[in-house]
């Protein structure tokens, strides 16, 4: 436990610094300008800023010093996007980012480890083991935007085998595309359709969402109901207005587990949260300190603009039917390519060369 003890100890430092000079507040507010408001520009801005974070340190120190620096200034983007992330899945997408830094060149500990061992060039053995393992940088960004691949609200058994299954399958695509061989030496449009089938897989709700939303507002006034009716461990999502940590005024849309209690107001402060309802919208009264509420960034004064429930629509997994479908046609090419045609000069000139016609065999392959 002693070098455990040092490194994180060390980290404390870091944390210490970051709360008492406010460097979290620049960093939220150089990710949003450098990124232009794009909040998929602005997750790649954060992945990048955790792989500099975490160069050199250990793995308990680098998950303590991203966590601190990043994992609030990615939730608080989120819910300016209208986006309600878990915050496992937050912690999840900078830890990963975090740890990648060991192999990534010209401080890479773990490449640096390897090239020792094996006598390789150091920054040779890290510039090919970060190749190698950018193509697994694609699940983080899928833990943002799906995250039932953490096993977070995944409802039945047969709606967890079809993100299990649908998973596996885009990560094979992914893998075929970036490669450009799936069962053969890809064209370039079959590498386009893969990457299109992966995002499809990974995220079918993206395309079901351009034609319906996937939730309704109804008013603040049944927070309370709505919580209520909720079964233990599902999620609540509303949106408050508030201010931002940087102080200005900014809309944000949360996500609270219900997991204990029988009524709403219980079942809400269980999370953290205590409201007051003397006006039209009910109000944020206390947020408990280091609870689920307080987390997320709700601050006393918060007001509640709306409650958030899913929409009745159909399933979005009916949109990887026709990825599948597209999957199997480009199988289909690439197996053709492979099978030789029989009227071809080559394979001619093999038949007449073989044992059964009679004549000699030719000690040279065909061209």
């Amino acid at each position: 436990m002693t070098g455990v003890g040092i490194a994180t100890a060390a980290a404390g430092i870091i944390v210490g610094t970051v709360a008492l000079t406010g460097v979290g507040l620049v960093m939220t507010e150089i990710v949003e300008l450098v990124s232009g408001g794009n909040f998929v520009a602005m997750l790649a801005l954060t992945a990048l800023i955790c792989l500099i974070l975490g160069m050199g340190m250990p793995t308990t120190a680098s998950y303590v010093v991203v966590a601190t620096l990043m994992a609030p200034v990615l939730v608080e983007l989120a819910q300016q996007n209208d986006l309600a992330v878990p915050l496992i899945a937050v912690h999840m997408f900078v830890f990963y980012f975090g740890l990648m830094a060991d192999v990534t060149p010209p401080v890479g500990l773990a490449a640096y480890a390897a090239a020792a061992m094996s006598g390789a060039d150091p920054v040779k053995t890290g510039i090919q083991g970060f190749r190698h393992e950018i193509r697994t940088g694609l699940l983080p960004f899928i833990f943002i935007f799906n995250s039932e691949l953490l096993l977070i609200d995944i409802g039945g058994v047969w709606n967890f085998s079809m993100i299990v299954g649908c998973a596996i399958v885009a990560i094979g695509c992914f893998v075929a595309a970036t490669q450009g061989w799936l069962l053969t030496r890809n064209r370039w449009y079959e590498s386009v359709l893969l990457l299109l089938i992966c995002f499809t897989l990974f995220r079918p709700g993206y395309w079901l969402d351009r034609l319906q939303a996937p939730f309704d507002e109804l008013p603040p006034a049944q927070l309370f109901q709505v919580a209520e009716a909720l079964a233990r461990g599902e999620t609540l999502r509303f949106r408050l207005s508030g201010q931002s940590r940087a102080g200005e005024d900014a809309d944000k849309l949360v996500r609270l587990t219900m997991r204990s209690g029988e009524t709403g107001a219980e079942r809400l402060d269980a999370a953290g949260l205590t409201l007051t309802t003397a006006g039209a919208r009910p109000i944020v009264q206390t947020v408990r300190f280091g609870s689920e509420a307080a987390k997320y960034g709700i601050a006393p004064g918060d007001e509640l603009t709306a409650v958030l429930v899913p929409s009745d629509r159909p399933n979005r997994y009916w949109f990887a039917a026709p990825a599948l479908l597209l999957l199997a046609l480009i199988i289909v090419l690439q197996r053709r390519r492979m099978t030789p045609r029989l009227d071809t000069p080559s394979a001619r000139r093999i038949g007449e060369a073989s044992p059964e016609s009679g004549l000699p065999q030719s000690s040279h392959p065909p061209a």
